[in-house]
């Protein structure tokens, strides 16, 4: 071997043992190089991938071979021996499996490819800026929602962003909590008016011979009847209903006449007011009722003589249903309700007078702001009712027709009017509450004696240093309002 072969096969092997320092070298300290993953057999390392979206695995080693358990999932490109592209198809889990060149298991990644949310992330970003305290997470084809959210409203609007980014068969995970006040204070004012008219006019009479044979009488409407032992044997006598109200005598040669007069003018007034004041949660139902229960009874098919009693409600009701959209609107379904006993239409069950009900209810669906009011108004019921009963032919007869015929005028007003006003509200942080005992004053032995007040006047205060009286105003103060201490 000459010279020149011995430097040209020294120049070789010296060219390429700095190749391969510049390369140890350039794995090991350049900074632009891809992320590198310490390949172990015994505990396979977890690579999460995103759909359409690719990573570069590289190898201090050289690899020989490598396989794919689900290519439907994902997709491998060996680009050198130290470098595998991979990039993910669908949704799913799937392992890599890396051999060396001494033919032996080099490492085993597992794959988890996820939906790709990135848009999503930043399309919230955009359209709810204020929701700092929003997470969103992956797993499998499933997206889940977790941290909180300021509203309700902004709570529909995120799952409504979100769902046109799941993948198929995937589902939204809702592990968002809604900050806020939910609990809603409803003030609700019923007042209903009820003016009546009646006009009652009707005439019975009664003629009877001095000698009895002749005799004549009416019995329109049924101001007088006559009585179950007989007409005659009863010495003329008629029995009288509690309708009559005015009775006339003449006696004119032997000849009675008895004039029966039921003539009637009343007017009424009813005037309801109740203000109760409900708190619940949002989305649960509350009600009230300031009335009573009547009975009922119900007979039992199949059980004969026997009768339970049931109890329906009636007064003044309200049932309602909140729902707090945001911190500045609530939605509500609203259902009040007024009835009163009607004993004028009332039914007879086995000796029981059972009264009907004469009911106004509404029912709406609103929203409005806290603090704001609603009014259901316009429910107005006139009623009239005119009934004329007459004899034929003379009870037509002008001024005298009057005597035969029987007229009954009724008319009935009423108004009822709702007006509501729903607030936000926390618990009290006071430790002590006014209540309506808290200003009775109990009266001493003078005062309840001699005096014979039902309550104290104000004690002076104790205190030495005020000679002002305790102004209290006791329960004598106004109706339905608490005067603090």
């Amino acid at each position: 071997m000459d010279i020149m072969t011995f430097n040209r096969n020294f120049f070789i092997v010296f060219t390429i043992i700095l190749f391969s320092i510049y390369q140890i070298f350039s794995y090991e300290c350049g900074a632009e190089s891809p992320t590198r993953i310490t390949l172990e057999t015994t505990s396979p390392q977890k690579i999460a991938l995103t759909i359409g979206k690719s990573i570069i695995i590289t190898s201090p080693e050289p690899l020989k071979r490598v396989s794919l358990a689900s290519p439907e999932i994902a997709d491998s490109i060996v680009l050198t021996p130290h470098q595998i592209y991979l990039s993910g198809k669908a949704t799913g889990v799937t392992n890599l499996t890396l051999w060396g060149t001494d033919n032996k298991v080099s490492a085993i990644l597992d794959l988890e490819v996820s939906p790709d949310i990135s848009r999503l992330k930043e399309m919230l970003y955009k359209i709810l800026p204020e929701e700092k305290d929003l997470r969103l997470t992956t797993a499998h084809n499933n997206i889940t929602l977790s941290g909180t959210v300021s509203s309700t409203s902004n709570l529909s609007q995120v799952l409504a962003l979100t769902e046109p980014y799941l993948p198929k068969d995937g589902k939204i995970i809702n592990l968002l909590d809604v900050s806020g006040v939910y609990q809603v204070m409803l003030e609700v004012r019923v007042a209903e008016m009820s003016r009546s008219l009646l006009r009652r006019l009707g005439f019975n009479f009664n003629y009877l011979s001095s000698s009895g044979r002749n005799i004549g009488l009416s019995l329109l409407n049924n101001l007088t009847r006559l009585p179950a032992e007989g007409f005659v044997n009863t010495g003329g006598e008629t029995v009288v209903t509690e309708s009559i109200n005015a009775i006339f005598r003449f006696l004119s040669h032997g000849t009675t006449w008895t004039v029966f007069i039921d003539a009637l003018k009343e007017g009424g007034l009813l005037k309801v007011l109740a203000e109760p004041t409900l708190i619940t949660l949002s989305g649960k139902n509350a009600n009230f009722l300031a009335g009573g229960e009547f009975p009922v009874p119900v007979p039992q098919s199949g059980l004969s003589n026997t009768i339970t009693i049931e109890y329906k409600p009636f007064g003044v009701g309200l049932n309602f249903t909140p729902t707090v959209l945001s911190s500045k609107k609530i939605s509500m379904q609203v259902t009040p309700e007024v009835s009163e006993l009607d004993f004028a239409n009332a039914i007879s069950i086995s000796g029981f007078i059972i009264p009907a009900l004469t009911t106004r209810r509404v029912s709406t669906v609103i929203e409005l702001a806290d603090g704001q009011s609603f009014a259901i108004a316009g429910l107005l019921k006139d009623d009239i009712r005119e009934t004329i009963s007459k004899f034929p032919l003379l009870g037509d007869i002008p001024i005298i027709g009057a005597l035969f015929r029987s007229s009954s005028f009724r008319k009935n007003e009423t108004e009822l009017i709702v007006v509501v006003t729903p607030h936000l509200v926390k618990p009290l942080d006071t430790t002590k509450q006014t209540l309506p005992t808290d200003q009775y004053i109990e009266p001493d032995d003078f005062e309840s004696y001699l005096l014979g007040n039902l309550e104290g006047k104000a004690k002076m205060k104790s205190s030495s240093s005020s000679t002002n009286p305790d102004k209290r105003l006791g329960l004598e103060g106004n109706f339905g309002h608490i005067v603090p201490k």
